[in-house]
């Protein structure tokens, strides 16, 4: 049955648009308790119309989530509208997402309506939000505030948009809110419900399940060799989902045979082919881990952190380490270290008290860029402090470093 046409009123026009139909839902592999959980709350989400923010690096998928949670919602009949925030030109994107009026720059023909507007009733995808500069970032905020569209060139607001805002990035943006580069508000006002997507390292048991369902997308018959599939499981798929799914059809379409043995891996994708990383290398990812962890909300450093340091699952060089990343973001501030690290402002002198117990300080200075970051406090610790320190730790040695 056909949809009537939707009206739609732009800088005084009127444009017919036919109502879209209704969107499929998109197949996400869940093998993996932790893509279980994240589709969990993404069900829970699609039956508000809050505004989400999506996490993750680059590759796990976030555009999938974000088409699940408009095909789950009431919206799922309207448009879902992409903007890849990165890909369009910092000229460009104002004009991208909010349109524009006739003559109002060259090559300004007519008038055009943005992406903003297309997506009235239905859900706009904000993809690497991350990537917009502070001045779309304010724009994007006063719509946020009061759904008002103004086109490029007009003189006023032309019309009032209810689309819901589905925000997507690979980068920290709390990272980004200490360095000054995003808006703090603004980030409050994408993050109402908050998905993050674990790389594939931290959920293997997908990886069979994703083989499997790429390979039956080809329509190949192709079967992989326990062999090198776990190779293939042993990976660390630094380029998440899309990697592997550009590996899986090279190997579908260059195959030989329909059987697909070690040797037919790419090589750096042979565990054989790979050697043991080096503990500095292996210290260095367990910092890189904790940091994304912490600064992403999904770890706090007193029920995370802490603990495995007491429990001798990390060491004090992971500590500086952690340090030492937090610091180089907040050039050496440790006040703003500790709110980096998602810890309340009481927890300043605690956080000090901990890393200089157990020799896990790192001076400030070298990281500072001359606009007023503290130095590195002087605490002094008692013996007493030392001994419960040493006693909480159930011994009296301290992790090696």
């Amino acid at each position: 049955m056909q949809s009537k046409p939707a009206l739609r009123h732009s800088s005084g026009h009127l444009h017919l648009r036919p109502e879209a139909s209704l969107q499929p839902e998109p197949f996400i592999v869940s093998a993996s308790e932790a893509m279980r959980n994240v589709l969990v709350l993404a069900n829970r989400v699609a039956a508000g119309d809050a505004k989400v923010l999506v996490t993750g690096e680059s590759g796990v998928g976030k555009d999938l989530v974000a088409r699940y949670i408009h095909a789950k919602s009431t919206r799922a009949a309207r448009d879902f509208v992409a903007v890849n925030c990165a890909a369009v030109p910092e000229p460009l994107l104002e004009s991208e997402l909010f349109g524009h009026a006739r003559g109002s720059f060259t090559g300004a023909y007519r008038d055009k309506v943005g992406k903003l507007e297309l997506a009235h009733g239905g859900t706009i995808f904000l993809d690497e939000v991350g990537e917009m500069s502070v001045r779309m970032q304010v724009l994007l905020l006063r719509f946020l505030e009061n759904g008002e569209i103004q086109a490029v060139g007009a003189e006023r607001a032309s019309t009032r948009v209810d689309a819901r805002v589905i925000c997507a990035t690979n980068r920290n943006l709390s990272e980004m809110v200490a360095s000054g580069a995003f808006r703090e508000d603004l980030l409050y006002r994408i993050q109402v419900a908050h998905l993050h997507v674990p790389p594939l390292r931290h959920r293997r048991d997908d990886i069979r399940a994703l083989i499997e369902h790429t390979i039956e997308r080809t329509g190949r018959h192709l079967c992989v060799s326990d062999e090198a599939m776990r190779a293939l499981e042993g990976y660390r798929w630094p380029g998440n989902v899309r990697e592997l799914q550009n590996v899986i059809e090279q190997l579908v379409w260059m195959a030989s045979s329909d059987v697909v043995d070690v040797d037919d891996l790419p090589p750096v994708t042979r565990a054989e082919g790979r050697a043991a990383l080096h503990v500095r290398e292996r210290r260095r990812q367990m910092a890189d881990d904790l940091y994304a962890e912490l600064v992403s909300g999904n770890f706090s450093f007193w029920n995370q952190v802490y603990h495995l340091f007491l429990n001798r699952d990390i060491t004090r060089h992971d500590v500086r380490e952690l340090v030492r990343k937090g610091l180089v973001t907040t050039c050496g501030n440790y006040k703003a270290l500790v709110k980096l690290f998602g810890m309340p402002g009481g927890d300043y002198k605690r956080f000090l008290n901990f890393i200089a117990a157990h020799d896990c300080s790192v001076h400030a200075r070298s990281y500072r860029d001359g606009h007023g970051a503290e130095p590195l406090p002087v605490v002094s610790v008692t013996a007493a402090a030392a001994d419960r320190s040493s006693r909480a730790r159930g011994s009296g040695s301290s992790p090696q470093s």
